[in-house]
Parts: C-alpha cells; structure tokens; sequence
C-alpha cells in the first residue's frame, strides 16, 4: 500500500506540474523534491546538488552537444541542395522515383544529425518543392519524409540514445553500432512501401525522368562525397576503436565546420547561430537529464522502482510479452510527450524489470528507439506532424493519415528485432577496441 500511495502522490505533482506549463527538468525535479520530503529524511537540498552535479558532470554525456553542434553546423550549409543533386541521378530509376530521395537523404542526414526534427527540416526543403514541381501525389511526399525523419533517433550519432546510455550508464558507442543494422533495415521498409505503391498505384505515377548518361551520374555524384567522408570519419573511427563516441563527436564538429567553410557558407553568423542554437538544445536536454537523475533518486527511496518490478515478475510474464506491453506503453506515453522525455521519465522503473526480465539493455535501447520514432508521427503531440505543418501549411490530420503505412512499418520493425535480436546486438558484440579502450 506504501507503494500505491507514493504512486498516486508522483503521478498527481508530475501531471499537476506539467498541466501548468512547467518545464519537463523542473517539473521531474519538484516530483523528486516532494519525494524525498514524504519518503526519506535526507535533506532534500543536499541529495538534490549531489546528484545533480554527478549526472551533469558525466564525461559521456559532452558527446551530447558536440553531436548537436555538429547537425547545427551542417543544417546552415547548402548540404541540403548538394544532397539531393547527388542523390536523384541515382534515385530516379528506381520504381517509385525520386520519391526514395526522402528516404535516401534522411538516412545519409541522420548519420551526422542525431535529430528527428533536424534530419525533417533539412531534408524536407531539399525535397519538397523539387518532388511537387516533378508531380508526385502529394500524400507521398510527406508521408515517407515524416517516417524517414524519425531515422535520426536511431542511425549513429543520435541524441536519443546518448540520453539513454547516460541514463543507465552502458556505453554510448555500443549503441550507436546497434543502431546501424536496425536503422539501414527500417530504410529498406520504407523503401519497399514506395516500390509496392509504384506497383499497386499506377495511374499516380508521374510523367518518368529523363534519361541520364552514366558518366553524368557519376559526375553529380560528387556533391556526396564530403557528407560520406564525414559519415565515414564519425562512425568508422567509433567501430575501429580510434575513437570514443565523445572524440567522434569532436572530430565531427571539426569536420562540419571545415565543410562548410569549403562550400562558402562559413562565417560569423552561421557559426554564431550554431553555436547558440547547439547550446539551447543541450541547456534543455541536459535539465531534464538532472531532473531526471534526482526523480531516480528520490523514487529509489521510496522502493517503488522495486516493487513494480516484482509486480511485473510476478505475473509470469515472457520477455516477448513484457516487451508487447511496453511498446504499447510507450506509444500512449509518446502521444502525449516528447522522446527523449518519455526516456528519462521511466528508465528508474523499466530498467530493473527488463534487467530481470534478462532482457538486453543494448537491444532494448534500440526496441525503445523505435517505439519512439512511431510515438513521433501519431496524433495528438507527433513532434514530426508539427514541423511538417510548419512547412506544408497541411492540416495536422491530413499530415497524420498520410504517416498511417510508416507507423505500421514501424511496428513491423520492432516485430523483426523481436525476431531477430542479431540485428541489433551483433555489431555491438563485434566491435573493435582501440588501444586503452
């Protein structure tokens, strides 16, 4: 009964704290601070400074604002033109067209961005227009760009599971490698549904591109090759073992800025925008990340974390059902809060049932990636929906039902990694070690 109380008491300060418009960090730290008042005679202040500084001052998570520097950096270049000049001659003889751009240009953004909105933004005015002006249907084009988007939680380097290793302390280059099966097979999907409705939809189809020499391709092709030589740098010198995901995340930085100062885009006021915008995105994500820390703290006093987990064991569960529950747990909570929130919020207690669940925690951060991504593009808060709205002045249900066929996708997905875990434990398992690491 003690439990069911501190339970009640929790959910009534979080839902009344975020029903009046207080920030996510503050409100998880005024549930933690209620906590630790009713529950612990521990000086709430004390513990609160305490873990605080030890979550905030965790060397991993510097990985965090490099890697979001460096989707800053790149997000004021003219990638996004270059992307798609370099994609298309390749993309149009493929059935379906140039709609695989969106897929292709997220999928080869969110190797560098680690951001669902940004990989959204840069690739969407890449895409948009040039596919409108070609006449493809319209709910095709922002359909596959909404699903494609949310590859940048889960392709390395992505800010989602930086928070999610932090928050359970695993390493965050193990991660990213999990990431890159599981998000190349998503790609693929959401290829395949561009390839069936081809089929299946003929008279959509629009008028089909012209010809192109292969030596023409080939030449167009090499407005790719420095986003590749960054992607190549980032992730192979992780799974090499030369670097850290933090001196990735540097090495990164370093590469944008020498990209874009080689297109012509780098002065003042782009590196001053990416730097103040980096800033403001790792402020926010690093409150909730303290808030969180202290709500872990003040929920461990009460044994609540604890007790679920044995209310959970003790119904039997398999781990396949354990994670049906959860995935349908997460997209309730997703619908209403954004990714990396929903994260923090609940690792205190899932992380003890899914560890006695023998479940992996590599695999389940990839599981929790795509549950995440889905919860991205559904109604009523889909963060993705808000930014296409933004950008095609659409009304947010349209946008939503044109998502439909990526959500299903998306939860095909997670079927195939309960299916076949390999896809995301193999490479982690594999991975090289440097000298000292």
């Amino acid at each position: 009964m003690s439990e069911l109380y501190a339970t009640a008491i929790f959910l009534f300060v979080l839902f009344a704290l975020l029903g009046g418009s207080v920030w996510i960090g503050l409100a998880l730290m005024g549930v933690a601070w209620v906590g630790m008042e009713l529950f612990t005679s521990r000086p709430a202040g004390d513990a609160m400074i305490t873990t605080i500084w030890t979550g905030a001052s965790s060397w991993t998570l510097t990985a965090l604002p490099l890697f979001i520097w460096m989707g800053e950096i790149l997000y004021r270049t003219r990638l996004s033109q270059d992307m798609f000049r370099g994609l298309a001659p390749w993309m149009r003889f493929l059935p379906g067209g140039l709609l695989h751009t969106n897929i292709a240009g997220c999928t080869i953004f969110a190797a560098v961005s680690g951001s669902s909105a940004a990989t959204l933004n840069m690739v969407g005015k890449m895409s948009i227009p040039e596919l409108r002006k070609r006449g493809y249907p319209e709910y095709m084009i922002i359909g596959t760009l909404a699903g494609a988007a949310t590859l940048g939680l889960m392709i390395p380097p992505s800010l989602t599971l930086i928070v999610y290793g932090v928050t359970i302390n695993e390493s965050i280059t193990k991660l990213f490698m999990a990431g890159v099966f599981p998000g190349l097979v998503l790609a693929g999907l959401f290829m395949l549904y561009i390839m069936a409705w081809h089929f299946i939809y003929k008279e959509q189809r629009p008028e089909p591109e012209p010809p192109m020499p292969f030596g023409k391709r080939l030449s167009e092709s090499r407005f790719l090759l420095p986003l590749f030589g960054l992607v190549f740098v980032v992730i192979g010198s992780m799974y090499l073992g030369y670097a850290t995901a933090t001196e990735a995340a540097a090495v990164g930085v370093l590469g944008a800025l020498a990209l874009s100062a080689m297109q012509g885009s780098l002065d003042w006021k782009t590196f001053q925008g990416s730097l103040m915008g980096a800033t403001k995105t790792s402020a926010m994500i690093a409150f909730i990340l303290m808030g969180a820390a202290f709500l872990s703290l003040s929920m461990g006093f009460t044994g609540l974390p604890r007790a679920l987990a044995e209310l959970i064991e003790s119904y039997n569960l398999s781990p396949v059902a354990l994670i049906a529950v959860l995935t349908v747990f997460y997209l309730i909570l997703g619908m209403f809060m954004d990714g990396l929130s929903s994260v923090v919020l609940t690792m205190a207690i899932v992380e003890p049932m899914i560890r006695a669940a023998g479940i992996d925690v590599i695999w389940f951060g990839i599981f929790l990636v795509v549950v995440i991504e889905t919860a991205q593009v559904t109604p009523p808060i889909g963060f993705n929906l808000f930014v296409l709205q933004g950008m095609t002045r659409h009304d947010i249900g349209y946008i939503a039902k044109t998502a439909i066929p990526m959500v299903g996708l998306m939860l095909l997905m997670v079927v195939i990694l309960v299916i076949w875990p390999e896809l995301a434990t193999w490479l982690p398992e594999n991975i090289r070690q440097g000298p000292g690491r």
